[in-house]
């Protein structure tokens, strides 16, 4: 059974059940689900670490050993449309803002659900690495945070 009919499986567990949170780790892989109070389940999926220049840290954030190993990026928990704010709304952030692991960056909406997406790391706001409106897919960094401090 390939990963993703496995988070399929895991998605319907919980919606056959009133189970608030599923954690799952097999292989060096975990998978969390956790139903918000919108009723939806998001998803994250954390991969054996294969590759030494990424260190995977949390659901949604990897710290990246390019040119500057305070950076961090906040990428895509799931495939879906990146929105910057709710509709008619101003961007839940902006270059140069500070945020911690609870505070929410975007919305990316999958299967006309909006799901909030959260920074997961502490830090302040040095790039936006996609335009509002446009498709991402899993994995795809979303902004860039400085970590340093």
């Amino acid at each position: 059974m390939n990963l993703i009919e496995k988070v399929k499986n895991l998605i319907l567990l919980m919606n056959e059940s009133s189970l608030a949170e599923l954690d799952v780790e097999e292989e060096g892989t975990k998978i969390r689900l956790k139903r918000n109070s919108l009723d939806s389940i998001q998803t994250s999926i954390q991969l054996p670490d294969v590759n030494q220049s990424l260190q995977h840290e949390g659901s949604t954030k990897y710290l990246t050993s390019k040119n500057d190993s305070s950076v961090a990026e906040v990428v895509a928990p799931m495939v879906g449309t990146f929105y910057t704010s709710a509709p008619g709304a101003d961007p839940y952030v902006n270059i140069g803002d500070d945020v911690d692991e609870d505070t929410v960056v975007c919305i990316i909406e999958a299967m006309k659900i909006m799901n909030e997406i959260k920074a997961e790391t502490k830090g302040k706001i040095v790039e936006v690495m996609v335009e509002n409106g446009t498709a991402v897919e899993y994995g795809q960094p979303l902004f860039c945070v400085d970590a340093s401090g």
